[in-house]
């Protein structure tokens, strides 16, 4: 397979499509190998339009989301990120990249160590692995000024926001399957938010995501 041919065609037919226009981030697309990051069973699927299956029932969000995440944050360069769901570390590496840290969580363990090999063969260094349950924050290195969640949650703790420096902004996908709404949050001040919706998508949610109240009859 030429996976440069199939790198732009990606580039060129799901990711500008979807406006995602940033040259910043078409860059990063074209420089770091996602096939890399792909299990070797679906490493001819890097490229396609699709969630890519992972171990322990986990998945690869298709290429033209995390495309729109990275558009989405304008990540500077100084500022440090905690990415909630590691996965393949894929999107670990081009948040890596992009900002001065990554704090990367991933509930399982396996896919943590998996990632952590794939980053040390690209030396990307600038990122530490935790494994643990942070679908309800993770407060080790707070205040963040980016925050990714890479699973769907019902609901959004309010912890999130709170470890936001003000001008940090934060990536959830909230709400119930089919419909979710990927919605950008910014910390405007010390007790101010500015919320924005994205786009509508439909992803996995986070293991042990909160869930809220629900009415019984």
């Amino acid at each position: 397979m030429n996976f440069e041919n199939a790198r732009h065609n990606m580039i060129e037919q799901q990711i500008r499509p979807w406006d995602v226009l940033d040259q910043t981030v078409l860059d990063l697309l074209t420089q770091l190998p996602r096939e890399d990051y792909v299990p070797e069973a679906y490493r001819n699927l890097a490229f396609t339009d699709m969630s890519i299956p992972l171990p322990n029932g986990q998945f690869m969000m298709p290429p033209r989301l995390e495309a729109r995440i990275l558009q989405a944050l304008d990540i500077k360069r100084h500022e440090t990120i905690l990415e909630i769901g590691t996965g393949s570390g894929y999107l670990t590496a081009m948040l890596a990249t992009l900002g001065l840290h990554v704090y990367s969580v991933e509930y399982h363990q396996a896919l943590s160590q998996a990632a952590g090999i794939k980053l040390a063969q690209h030396d990307i260094a600038n990122v530490t692995l935790s494994v643990g349950d942070a679908a309800n924050g993770w407060n080790a290195q707070a205040p963040y000024d980016v925050i990714v969640l890479t699973g769907s949650t019902p609901v959004l703790p309010d912890v999130f926001q709170t470890h936001l420096n003000v001008g940090g902004r934060l990536f959830a996908i909230i709400g119930d399957s089919p419909v979710m709404e990927a919605t950008l949050i910014t910390r405007t001040g010390e007790h101010e938010y500015q919320s924005e919706g994205i786009l509508e998508t439909d992803i996995a949610p986070l293991i042990n995501a909160p869930q809220p109240e629900r009415f019984s009859f």
